[in-house]
């Protein structure tokens, strides 16, 4: 079965694998936009052939794989960028999702796994290897109780704010419109916008925000109607 149409971008420095994902994705119905093995060369890259999903190595030589994704996040919003890497290291996935990476995957994830994940990051789902994402949320809940936490938050309507809780949860945009009887479609609409009202990303900063705000426990929302 082939996928909905995804470009994707491959960059690694290793050619024979970052030629290995590229097919193994082609054949599974991705388009294959671009490949690259270094930082410089991704971004300037991806400023041309916008790919929806950037795949990022972490280790590219004498480059940084996380300076790329901070760039690419910054300079093409329609890009997304999932990291593909050796390192299951803490610091290494930390390090990812504050440069802007919507999600991360060890290298040794099957081809299934890898499919599955460049599907979601593409839809906008945050994705991460099992035990990461535990992690991630862990680290912002302990930032949420460091000193200079954001104090003022833009006014969002009780369904944009229900919606964020459920992102907080770890839920999908599939999982959250089953929960709240709602569409697909308008579960992306209400994550769309409350991205825009809060100057985020990315469903792993819109996390963090609820979690700051304590949007991650059941309870009143204290949101304006809508």
């Amino acid at each position: 079965m082939t996928e909905p149409h995804v470009s994707v971008m491959v960059v690694d420095d290793h050619p024979m694998w970052r030629d290995g994902v590229s097919r193994d994705l082609a054949e599974r119905g991705f388009e294959i936009r671009a490949t690259s093995g270094d930082a410089v060369s991704a971004l300037r890259i991806a400023r041309t052939v916008r790919p929806d999903v950037v795949l990022m190595d972490l280790n590219l030589g004498d480059t940084s794989g996380v300076d790329a994704s901070r760039q690419i996040t910054q300079e093409i919003p329609g890009t997304r960028v999932l990291v593909l890497s050796a390192s299951g290291e803490h610091s290494d996935v930390l390090e990812a999702v504050k440069a802007g990476a919507s999600g991360y995957l060890v290298k040794s994830a099957s081809v299934d796994e890898l499919v599955d994940a460049v599907r979601r990051t593409a839809a906008g789902d945050a994705v991460f290897t099992a035990g990461l994402a535990g992690l991630v949320l862990g680290e912002y809940r302990r930032m949420a109780v460091s000193p200079g936490a954001e104090s003022q938050a833009p006014q969002l309507t009780d369904r944009e704010t229900e919606v964020l809780r459920q992102v907080a949860k770890g839920l999908t945009a599939r999982q959250i419109a089953n929960k709240l009887v709602i569409s697909h479609r308008t579960v992306e609409n209400h994550v769309q916008s409350t991205l825009r009202k809060l100057q985020l990303h990315n469903r792993v900063e819109l996390a963090r925000y609820a979690i700051e705000h304590g949007l991650d426990a059941d309870g009143e929302t204290g949101a304006e109607p809508g």
